[in-house]
């Protein structure tokens, strides 16, 4: 006879050890961003990363997350891929909640910069427009639009302010 009072304590558990690896991996790329001034090697990122300091929508907790980032004239993009995930990754809630962040880049002239910017998530032509840049940059987004289960995966506009 199992005791089922034990299943969602060993199902809690396999999620913290998920979120751990999570967390020392980011912390991980994080370390060698700032270490190499924005140039990550790990997964071939190179300067393609930025650190996303933000708040967390129900914690209230500050957050770092290393993101695929794209930088242009209007400023950066970040797709909210999860690694193609059915769910949207918590860093997603945490920018709609408190859309006001900081990030960290890397700068034209080989090192690190910070910005004060503006999360905003695009929608209908913009978004896809946005999207299909990610793809282009790396089949790897495709794969994750596959994996995705249906979701249309998030992408933000991150303004200057």
């Amino acid at each position: 006879m199992s005791d089922s009072t034990s299943e969602p304590s060993v199902a809690m558990a396999r999620v913290r050890a998920h979120d751990e690896a999570v967390s020392d991996f980011n912390q991980g790329i994080i370390d060698e961003f700032r270490a190499n001034n924005g140039t990550v090697t790990v997964m071939g990122f190179g300067r393609a990363l930025a650190l996303v300091h933000s708040t967390g929508a129900k914690s209230g907790e500050p957050r770092v997350n290393p993101l695929a980032a794209i930088h242009d004239d209007e400023g950066w993009l970040l797709p909210a891929s999860a690694g193609g995930s059915p769910k949207n990754p918590a860093w997603y809630h945490n920018l709609k909640a408190h859309p006001d962040i900081e990030i960290e880049y890397p700068d034209d002239e080989g090192g690190i910069s910070t910005a004060q910017v503006t999360a905003t998530e695009l929608t209908g032509a913009a978004r896809d427009e946005a999207w299909a840049r990610f793809v282009a940059r790396s089949s790897g987004f495709a794969e994750y639009e596959q994996a995705a289960q249906g979701r249309v995966i998030p992408v933000f506009r991150l303004t200057p302010r």
